[in-house]
Parts: structure tokens; sequence; C-alpha cells
């Protein structure tokens, strides 16, 4: 019987493939007009899900595609069979022949791939849609789903969009911009630990950035290939089983659970309540989800923290990853940014980056208030897995400053000593002034503790040589200051541009995009 499934499957899926070059090239052929609009899909729900527990009814949660070149990734709404989601995508310059695919699954905590309830597809022609839902297998109803989609062409009350105005539209396609929005995912260690000092130890966060394109271009890092660390994870006959460890801890890490947070970004407090404090939001963004969030007994919780983070921006899906760099579940790991990365072969960027006070945190005084003082975050390009072009900093704060306005971003070279002083009065003001202990500046194990990266290798040799999708946000550095003492990431080849040798002579995104 699963023989016969499996084979209806093959002939249905060869069926859209033929399907879909024969759309192309009747466009082609008969001049179709094609041009490029903006869109602003609202994804509103879903009713008539089969129950998928045994206990309960479901946990759904969506994923969209837009002719495989966006994605996005919805909230986990928990038992029921008709969630409500209202959430929102922007996307600009995108061709008005695209197609909308959504597959609808069951998170299921605890184990490593989520159950699928099925899927559909459909044109991004203007105006509200009621699909339905089919199986993969026998193509039987699973429910229905609604939506509404716009070209530029309509308006609705609540959904407004207008024709691309991006001469380049054609050279920028599939640019996501907006809503920003952000999950928090705790460690599977923390259900374990108590007397914790601060849960943020034990935390990672993901958050879509808009616009990565237009100031990136087709630009991507690829792994440094004279970094000797890198060569351990992406080659020789061991280099399996390193990236195997390693992406199985990331499938753990980015998990998307019920408990997570999730939220949008809609202005710099918001970058201070979340990113800064540390604070999950409400699933709306406006206010904390406390149920979500571990609590952590230190009296500065709910202070902006003087702490440095390990980064990436991803190429498959373009969010923006990080934790803290002292983070417990980075122990034993070749790679920090590989472990964010999911071992990706290439990355948008890389790097640390460290918030701070005006002035910098060696003139700060607790006595003022936070809410008092003009936050500056300070990023750069120290990862020795990725070795980001330092050309590419202007790139990155002009990206920077799109998505936080209002918030003063300074992008500086992993050489430069004006990065060094901050990051070394921001650590040093963290053990004077907020009882952060030596050790926390660092990946650490517990006594007792049993660390990400051992249930990662128990994970990764039990699936060995099965196919795992990442459904955890469809998720494809290291420090440099010492090139001996750290290691290396990325597995997953990008078919994209590369920049393999890092002069180029551009000094700014806007020079590259006009030169392409």
């Amino acid at each position: 019987m699963s023989q016969i499934v499996g084979a209806i499957h093959n002939v249905a899926n060869r069926a859209k493939e033929e399907a879909k070059d024969a759309t192309a090239s009747f466009v082609e052929g008969h001049h179709v007009d094609r041009h490029f609009v903006d869109l602003t899909i609202q994804f509103i729900g879903a009713s008539g899900l089969p129950k998928m527990d045994v206990v309960g009814t479901a946990d759904p949660y969506f994923v969209a595609k837009v002719d495989d070149k966006l994605s996005f990734v919805s909230t986990v709404k928990p038992n029921t069979l008709s969630p409500v989601w209202n959430e929102l995508w922007k996307l600009k310059n995108v061709p008005n022949t695209a197609t909308l695919t959504v597959e609808v699954l069951d998170k299921d905590n605890g184990t490593i791939t989520d159950d699928h309830i099925g899927k559909f597809s459909t044109s991004l022609v203007g105006g509200a849609k009621e699909c339905t839902i089919e199986s993969l297998s026998l193509r039987r109803n699973r429910g229905t789903f609604w939506l509404n989609a716009s070209g530029f062409w309509f308006k609705t009350a609540n959904i407004e969009s207008t024709p691309s105005t991006d001469p380049k539209a054609e050279r920028r396609q599939y640019i996501f911009d907006g809503p920003i929005r952000y999950s928090r995912h705790f460690s599977p260690t923390i259900g374990r630990l108590t007397n914790l000092n601060d849960a943020r130890l034990y935390s990672t966060w993901k958050i879509y950035i808009k616009g990565v394109r237009m100031f990136f271009g087709d630009t991507v890092q690829h792994w440094n290939r004279n970094y000797k660390a890198a060569q351990t994870i992406f080659q020789g006959p061991t280099s399996i089983a390193v990236r195997s460890t390693i992406q199985a801890g990331h499938r753990m890490l980015y998990a998307r659970s019920t408990t997570n947070g999730f939220g949008v970004i809609n202005g710099p407090e918001d970058v201070l309540r979340l990113l800064l404090h540390g604070a999950p939001g409400a699933p709306d963004g406006t206010g904390i989800n406390s149920s979500a969030a571990p609590q952590s007994p230190t009296p500065f919780a709910h202070r902006v923290k003087p702490a440095v983070y390990t980064y990436i921006i991803a190429v498959d899906d373009d969010s923006f990853r990080f934790s803290e760099t002292g983070a417990a579940f980075f122990v034993d790991f070749a790679s920090k940014h590989a472990l964010h990365a999911n071992c990706a072969q290439a990355v948008r960027y890389s790097g640390e980056f460290h918030p701070r006070p005006e002035g910098g945190w060696d003139n700060f005084s607790d006595d003022t208030p936070d809410g008092d003082v003009r936050w500056e975050l300070v990023i750069d390009n120290n990862s020795g897995t990725y070795s980001p072009d330092p050309m590419m900093l202007p790139d990155l704060k002009e990206l920077l400053q799109y998505n936080f306005p209002g918030f003063a971003i300074h992008a500086l070279d992993r050489e430069d000593p004006r990065l060094v002083q901050s990051r070394e009065a921001c650590r040093a003001y963290a053990l004077n002034k907020r009882g952060v202990k030596q050790e926390d500046l660092q990946p650490h194990a517990r006594p007792g503790e049993d660390t990400l990266s051992h249930s990662a290798q128990v994970q990764g040799n039990t699936t060995e040589g099965e196919r795992i999708p990442d459904l955890s946000g469809l998720t494809v550095g290291e420090s440099v200051v010492d090139p001996e003492a750290e290691p290396v990431d990325n597995i997953e080849a990008v078919a994209k541009p590369v920049v393999e040798g890092r002069n180029r002579g551009f000094t700014d995104g806007r020079d590259y995009l006009n030169a392409m």
C-alpha cells in the first residue's frame, strides 16, 4: 500500500512540475504581461482540521512559500482544530505570475519531525480566498484555509497594496518587507535546571528582518576555507559526523513550540524590551508573555544587560539569529556561528554585537534609569567561520537602521581598536557592577548538566541516513581574535552567488546594486 501511495505522490509531483514548466513556456511564448507587485498577505485561519494527537486535538502551524523564494512560518496554535492566526506577510517586487504554497503541520513537542496535515497552492490574484487543504498522499480534504491576498490593483479596508516602484525590481525580486517578527527559543536543557542566574544564557532569538536584498543584493559570505576549524566541519571524512551533531543541536535549539515567545517589533522600545532585556513579548508584540519565559532570580533581570552576542544573518530566510556568546549550550560545539546557521555553506553576514549606552559602559551608572538613556548597538564581523567582508559593514549598518529606525548603530571591523575597547568595557561592567561571573562570559556546563552537544550527538547518530526536514523556521561565526582557539561552521550548499575574493571595490550596498 505504501508503494502505491508513494507512486501516486510521485506522479502528482511530476504533473505539478510539468504544469509549472508549461505555464512558464506559455508566458514566454505568448508575451503575457509580466510585471512586479508589492503584496500584503493576511493569513486568517483554518477550520475542519483533523485530530492529530492522542491526547487533545492538534497544535497547528503553517509554512508558506512564494515560488520557493520566500518563506513564512506562523506561530503555533495549541490544542485546536480551528486555528485563527490573523498574521500579515508583506512582500516587494513579486512577479504577478507567482504562486503561493501553504503547508499545514501539527507541532509535536519533543520529536524531530512534525506531523503533516496537508497543503494547498494558489495564485496571488487579489481578494479573499478560501482554499481546500489536501493531504499529500490520497488528496483527501483535510480542512479549509482562509486568507486575503492582494496585488497592486486591489484595495480593501484592511489590506493596501501598491505597484512596485523599484526601478530595479527585475534584479531585486522577492524582497520581504515586514512585519518584523521574532521568536525566542529556550534550550532543551533548561527544563532540567534550577537556580538559574540568568535564563538568557539558555535562550536563542530569531528575528525576520526586512529588505535584506536591497542592501546585500545576492552577495553572501562563504565559509572560510583558510580557517582550520571550518575545514573540520566542511572537509574530510569526519566532517559528516561533525555536521550531523551541529545540525541536530540547531534543530533542538530552534524547534517551534507552544512555549516559544512570539511577537512583532514595532519600534526601538521593543528592541530594548525584547533583545536587550531578554523578555519576550506577547504574540501581538504589545505585552510580556511571562508564561513562556523561565524566571531569573537576578535583581537586574529587567535592566539592559551588558553582554556580547553571537549572530548570523541567514541566507535561506534572511533571519537575524543570535544568542549570548557565553550561552551554556555552546559547550563542546566546534563553532558558535555554525550552530546558529545550521551548518550552512554561506551566510549573509555574521559576527558579534553588544548594546551600550551613549558614551559607553565605562561612563554609565545604574543610577540612571534605562528609559533615560540613548542606547546604541555595536556590531562587527568577528566570525572566523565565515570571515565576512569588512567592505560590507556600511551595508550592514544601513540594513539595521532600516529595520530599527531611531536606534543608533555602529558597525566596526573586528580589528578596530574602538571595537575592542567598547566590548571590554561592556564585559567589565557586567563583572564589576552586575554580579556576572567570569565563567558566564564563555560557554560552560554546570555540574551534572546534560549538555546540548551530548543530546545532539545522540540524536544525530539516531537519525543518521534519514532525511530530516528542518521546519523549525526553515533555517539552513566564530571569534577571530585567536584563530587557533575556535572552530568553524556551515554545511548546506547555497546555490547563490558567493563572495570568494573579499576585494570587490564596493563600499556601499547601493554601489553594488547599481553595478548589477
